[in-house]
């Protein structure tokens, strides 16, 4: 472990360091901070370990990391696995590699292209999602842009545009015995575009149900469309 003069902390291989205030933070090893950190940089490329909160301007995630507190961050990419037991504050989350939120989630910008699990809600302006995602709670953002890639799943979704549709695998051959699904209790907002959605009730004012999808109750304002092979129980004109 070594201190730079510029109030670097680095650990390399095994190591323990105090929190505390420093322009960059890197764990390279199998290194832990036993308290709080505010930095400019974040990284951890080994095993990390954070027993508190960390204030951050930019972080990456390459190794393991997991973080007992909450992270607050102008920008985050995680290309490895990241566990943060509380909250999560953030401009800009890129999760290429594996995400585990325990409370909740607020962004300006999520972008998921590998896997993200959120314990309670999810509030941004874009959710955009190339992969798997669980969120617990409400997922609630301006425009949600889902590609499904395996399974996804959320209790409620809200925003302005909410597109799902279904991006095939290289295992679509196994299409036919494997389909993949969002699965949800409520979807509401204003234009409103599903392919591959099991859901209760989706309420709108543009609504289309596109192909596989399961839908309970529909309630729209405007225009209603629903694909041939949709199967939706009932539906009703605001």
């Amino acid at each position: 472990m070594e201190t730079k003069k510029r109030g670097d902390l680095v650990i390399n291989g095994f190591g323990a360091s105090n929190g505390g205030q420093f322009q960059k933070v890197t764990l390279n090893g199998k290194g832990t901070v036993n308290s709080d950190i505010e930095c400019k940089e974040f990284e951890c490329n080994g095993t990390g370990a954070v027993k508190g909160n960390i204030i951050v301007e930019t972080a990456k995630i390459n190794g393991m990391a997991k973080i007992s507190g909450t992270v607050e961050a102008k920008d985050l990419s995680v290309d490895g696995t990241a566990k943060i037991e509380k909250n999560l504050i953030v401009e800009k989350v890129k999760v290429a590699g594996k995400a585990t939120v325990g409370g909740r989630v607020k962004a300006e910008e999520i972008k998921i292209k590998g896997k993200l699990t959120v314990e309670e809600d999810c509030e941004a302006e874009l959710f955009k999602a190339e992969s798997m995602f669980t969120i617990g709670g409400l997922l609630n953002a301006d425009e949600v842009d889902i590609k499904i890639f395996g399974d996804c799943q959320a209790k409620e979704i809200g925003g302005q545009s909410i597109v799902v549709k279904y991006k095939p695998s290289w295992f679509g051959i196994f299409k036919s015995l494997f389909q993949t699904q969002l699965k949800v209790e409520v979807i509401e907002g204003d234009t409103i575009y599903l392919e591959n959605t099991k859901a209760a009730v989706v309420r709108g004012n543009h609504v289309t149900i596109g192909q596989n999808c399961e839908i309970g109750f529909i309630e729209y304002t405007d225009e209603l469309a629903i694909d041939p092979s949709a199967v939706v129980g009932e539906n009703k004109k605001r």
